[in-house]
């Protein structure tokens, strides 16, 4: 039993490797040239993996797409963790979490655009939405401690249809008509900031 167990534990590491290491490949692609580069047959060839491998991991282009946006997305909660937002406010909070998460997206402009085509108009099975939605539950309930204090955390899992959670989806779909503004060109990072200011304020002055 226990060798079966190692077999299978050693099989996991390799799977999850593997998989980590054909969403680096994608995104430093999408780096390089943006999403059009990100063609399947390049990704499994620079990759070292089967096309059939590949699709398995990733059904469509989407699917790796939301993959590499999700790496990004790691990255702003590993910010938020070793940086916590400071303001006082749970708006003041959340927009700095959506400010920092807007910045990072647009340095793949490419990117952000499948990001919000993913979360609009549903191309791909994604958990996205309710993880951005999450991430601000969390910083927003999660009011800095006073001096010589720790924060007091919220619950784990949130009461998704709770009055404050659902104001909290709210300022996230703002957040994504923002950030889709962005990508046209109709707004700045200035604007989009402000605008989130004056949408956030009425929606979590009560969280």
């Amino acid at each position: 039993m226990a060798v079966q167990q190692a077999a299978v534990g050693m099989r996991s590491r390799s799977q999850n490797q593997r998989r980590k290491r054909i969403v680096q490949t994608a995104a430093a692609l999408a780096l390089r040239g943006g999403v059009e580069a990100m063609q399947m047959r390049a990704v499994a060839e620079r990759a070292g993996v089967a096309l059939g491998t590949l699709y398995r991991y990733f059904p469509s282009k989407m699917d790796l797409v939301v993959a590499v946006v999700t790496e990004e997305l790691d990255l702003v909660e590993t910010s938020i963790s070793r940086r916590p937002p400071t303001a006082e406010t749970a708006a003041g909070r959340a927009v700095d979490v959506l400010m920092r998460a807007t910045r990072g997206l647009m340095r793949e402009p490419e990117l952000a655009d499948a990001l919000v085509r993913s979360l609009i108009m549903a191309e791909a099975k994604t958990e996205l939405g309710v993880r951005i939605t999450d991430l601000l539950w969390r910083v927003a309930t999660r009011a800095p401690a006073a001096e010589g204090e720790e924060p007091t955390d919220p619950p784990e899992q949130p009461d998704r249809d709770d009055a404050a959670y659902i104001r909290v989806a709210s300022l996230a779909s703002v957040w994504i008509f923002e950030l889709l503004e962005l990508l046209k060109g109709d707004r700045d990072l200035d604007e989009v900031q402000h605008r989130l200011e004056i949408a956030a304020e009425p929606l979590l002055a009560h969280c």
